[in-house]
């Protein structure tokens, strides 16, 4: 197994930091523009909108996530009245039912990926209502570690493999979760 320091780049080339596609420098990189401490992000963030459509637009064969999964098609069928408690089509009546489509994934590794790797696994649950599809996901991590939305292309940066030799560098890993 080769050495996982070997090949750690230099932060020798580290720009002082980070801009934005047209050059304006970027002074907080982890945190988006909101209203207030705990307010709603606001879409005046440029470098938030900027990024996220970067990741969106991102399509590397095999790199996508939740490349690797299984799903199953069912219905679901509402047994007890709950109508008292939500508005939601599918818990409207008993006896309802609802076409879902339920889908279990890994979150970050690749199709060809052994199980045995160490992944955040995810779910999905698709309901077919008469009002529009509802999709209900989810991942197995016990914290989710991101509040803010930007974050989240560099996560999952962090744990994809490398697109040369498809091995996890952990360096990254725990770079992105030092800073």
């Amino acid at each position: 197994m080769s050495d996982p320091f070997k090949y750690v780049p230099s932060t020798s080339a580290n720009p002082p930091h980070y801009t934005t596609n047209y050059g304006a420098p970027v002074w907080n990189n982890t945190s988006s523009l909101t209203l207030g401490n705990r307010g709603p992000i606001l879409l005046e963030d440029y470098y938030l909108i900027e990024k996220l459509a970067q990741f969106d637009r991102e399509r590397i064969p095999e790199r996508v996530v939740h490349a690797r999964g299984t799903s199953a098609k069912g219905f679901f069928e509402c047994t007890r009245d709950i109508s008292h408690l939500t508005c939601a089509d599918p818990f409207k009546s008993v006896g309802q039912r609802t076409p879902l489509i339920v889908r279990f994934s890994t979150v970050v590794h690749e199709r060809q990926s052994p199980e045995t790797l160490r992944d955040p696994r995810g779910f999905a649950v698709k309901f077919y209502t008469r009002e529009g599809n509802w999709d209900l996901v989810g991942n197995n991590m016990p914290v989710f570690f991101i509040r803010d939305g930007i974050n989240f292309p560099d996560m999952f940066h962090a744990f994809k493999s490398n697109p040369v030799n498809h091995q996890q560098e952990f360096w990254r890993v725990w770079d992105f979760f030092m800073t």
